[in-house]
């Protein structure tokens, strides 16, 4: 563990993110992380605009970013982010997303969301996802900053008494996360939030990663995403993450078998290999 490591404050994170919905881990990549981030981002950008008004018909995405570069792979797994992380979700937790998000001049806000509304368990409820959002340019409000409605991931569904019903009151609730260049906004799930509208002259960069519930379905497939000899260099950690691993009591199991051993060179599938002949 590193000094910087071992002054995170976990617990003082984990308790603005309890009772605000969000945290601000401001040194979360240092200049020498940023640079390669871009070196390492630039050869995909220009390769995705948006299809749909959420992702943004002047924004791009760059997806599966954590098998884009080494450094993508380290920031999946930073350690800070992981202890923040294991105050809430269950251990064995999965990455669900990764994607790089370049928003354009021009481009408008997304409309307020939740990032794990797809898991349509009833709210109030404990997040089932958390987001990490990490700027690689300095987030303001004329760039297009994330926009957060504190305590609202306490609130329940549509029609809960503490939830406004008008959008435009919504919207007058909204606080814009300016951070600088290196900084890492998270927060659950269940918080309220939008992109903001791009009012610059430049475009804003950043990327972020989700992680979910080890039981839960993730947004990214990685099994068909990511090439096996790609996956068998990684870390075990980020290998977990993955789901190359088990949810105790077996799931995630390939019939019968431990999932790490797919990624053993010349694997077969039990179903070809024991296939009659």
């Amino acid at each position: 563990m590193d000094a910087l490591t071992r002054r995170f404050d976990a617990d003082g994170h984990a308790e603005r993110i309890r009772t605000q919905g969000y945290t601000v881990i401001e040194d979360f990549m240092d200049a020498a992380t940023l640079a390669e981030v871009r070196e390492m981002l630039a050869p995909y950008l220009g390769s995705h605009a948006g299809r749909n008004d959420f992702e943004g018909f002047k924004t791009e995405r760059v997806y599966t970013l954590v098998a884009r570069g080494k450094v993508f792979e380290r920031l999946t797994e930073e350690p800070r982010l992981m202890a923040l992380l294991d105050r809430f979700l269950q251990p064995g937790y999965l990455l669900t997303a990764s994607q790089a998000i370049c928003i354009y001049p021009g481009e408008t806000a997304q409309g307020i969301h939740t990032d794990d509304g797809f898991y349509r368990q009833p709210r109030p409820r404990p997040a089932i996802s958390y987001t990490m959002i990490a700027a690689v340019d300095a987030f303001t409000v004329e760039n297009g900053a994330t926009q957060v409605i504190p305590g609202s991931h306490l609130w329940g569904d549509p029609g809960a008494p503490e939830r406004p019903s008008d959008p435009a009151e919504m919207e007058k609730m909204l606080v814009s996360m300016e951070m600088p260049a290196g900084a890492a906004l998270v927060f659950p799930g269940t918080l309220l939030h939008q992109g903001g509208a791009n009012r610059s002259q430049a475009p804003r960069l950043a990327f972020t990663n989700q992680y979910c519930e080890p039981w839960g379905r993730t947004q990214e497939n990685f099994y068909l995403g990511i090439p096996r000899e790609q996956v068998r260099e990684m870390t075990p950690k980020l290998k977990q993450l993955l789901g190359y691993d088990i949810w105790p009591p077996f799931m995630g199991q390939v019939t019968a078998s431990h999932p790490s051993k797919a990624l053993e060179p010349g694997w077969i599938p039990p179903v070809v290999a024991q296939r009659p002949s």
